[in-house]
């Protein structure tokens, strides 16, 4: 709902009725907004203990429980993220007076929402669910390696359900356990293919590597957090997009051994010459050892990994161009493609 609204905010350049789609669309995140994050006691999928997201029992009764897992379920809050600009909201002033109906980020009496009126040094403003608080809460536990942060991305679940898998009894459940399972299902359900116990996924990384860089881009380098992959060593939000797309990278990088983590151990496109510098893009990824599984040559988002190669090493050229006023053309275009 919310990359819809700033899609209509740019078409409304075009066509004026596609403001009242970006209205609509808001107002729907809103909405949405209002089930997952709210505050003071309301209904809410952030447990204020673990400050997380987390899936909710609710009873008929109206009692509710968090199910005391950690996983993608309190990641994807941060992809519903959102910087507008001045020149989108010159276009759209209705949106704007919107906008600002929705001050300190309230909607239908709860507080929702990062508050949208605010605004950076640049006037940007931040739609978002996450406000600074909540952002640097569920970043620590990205960042902490026996928990989301493998060696090659970030895991599906968290490794502490490695040993924390009872989960008690549930609310019209009963007994139930969550395990954490970094690569293949050892669980016939939906035909033995439940693979979100443990293992990389690409395209949930790569929307979580976009949606840090979008915080990056309202707050800038003076909004650190504190990296427990790092001993504490506090970060830039572009510095930890990085980190993580470094790590997803590595999966496709020989090793200190001249080894392709994504590869068998025995496969031709480790070591023969005429196979070597080829790849596959697996469907998913072994949570402790980059080991590519599942499908391997029709997974298309895993090719993902090729727009983190490229956003990782461009070159800005005309930046390029100027530092090379005194090279001859060809030869500083060489050199910009090498």
């Amino acid at each position: 709902a919310l990359n819809m609204t700033v899609m209509c905010q740019e078409l409304a350049a075009a066509n004026s009725d596609y403001e009242d789609i970006a209205i609509q669309c808001y107002t729907q995140f809103l909405g949405i907004a209002n089930s997952i994050a709210g505050h003071s006691g309301e209904l809410s999928l952030w447990d204020d203990r673990d400050e997380f997201f987390k899936d909710l029992v609710v009873t008929p009764d109206g009692k509710t429980q968090p199910i005391d897992v950690f996983s993608w379920v309190g990641l994807i809050p941060l992809f519903a993220t959102e910087v507008i600009d001045e020149r989108l909201l010159k276009r759209t002033p209705r949106f704007r007076k919107v906008l600002e109906s929705y001050w300190q980020g309230r909607f239908d009496g709860h507080k929702v929402t990062h508050c949208p009126v605010q605004t950076n040094a640049r006037g940007e403003h931040l739609l978002s669910l996450l406000g600074p608080h909540r952002l640097k809460c569920v970043l620590k536990r990205v960042l902490t390696e026996s928990e989301f942060l493998s060696r090659y991305g970030v895991r599906a679940v968290s490794r502490v359900h490695a040993e924390r898998n009872d989960l008690g009894v549930l609310p019209g459940i009963g007994r139930a356990v969550i395990e954490y399972v970094p690569g293949e299902s050892n669980s016939a359900l939906f035909g033995g293919n439940s693979n979100w116990r443990g293992p990389i996924w690409m395209p949930t990384n790569y929307l979580l590597v976009q949606a840090i860089e979008k915080f990056h881009r309202y707050y800038g380098d003076g909004f650190t957090v504190a990296a427990p992959c790092r001993g504490g060593e506090r970060l830039s939000l572009k510095e930890i997009a990085t980190l993580i797309s470094e790590r997803l990278l590595d999966m496709f990088r020989r090793d200190d051994h001249g080894r392709v983590p994504a590869l068998p151990e025995n496969s031709p496109f480790q070591y023969d010459p005429y196979w070597k510098d080829l790849l596959l893009f697996h469907e998913y990824f072994h949570g402790e050892t980059g080991l590519g599984l599942g499908a391997m040559h029709q997974t298309g988002w895993t090719g993902l990994v090729a727009n983190l190669v490229q956003r990782r090493y461009r070159v800005d050229i005309p930046a390029f161009w100027r530092q090379q006023a005194s090279v001859a053309p060809v030869e500083a275009l060489h050199q910009a493609a090498a």
